[in-house]
């Protein structure tokens, strides 16, 4: 899948060319303003997972399984070095 980045300004020029290419090259467009990213443009099978969507899967694959003592805690290591190396999100709207 191919990333651009372009201005607000070109984007808006060529609108309907981005959302062209997001749907039949799979293009994901970065929009910039004043040099700073504000906007993503992305084609509709790559769309973010959220929380929620990660809990219901992760529900989905436990269902029924039970971890033995040695698994349950090899799973939460792992989950607690996850979260150490994911950090705090940056903040994305400044006061």
């Amino acid at each position: 899948m191919k990333t651009v980045s372009i201005s607000v300004t070109e984007a808006s020029r060529n609108f309907a060319d981005c959302v062209n290419r997001a749907r039949y090259q799979g293009t994901t467009f970065i929009l910039h303003k004043n040099g700073s990213p504000v906007a993503r443009l992305v084609p509709e099978e790559c769309k973010p997972v959220t929380g929620k969507d990660l809990a219901a899967a992760l529900h989905r694959t436990l269902d029924g399984a039970h971890l033995g003592p040695d698994e349950a805690k090899d799973w939460l290591r792992e989950l607690k070095a996850g979260r150490r190396a994911a950090g705090k999100p940056a903040n994305r709207w400044p006061s």
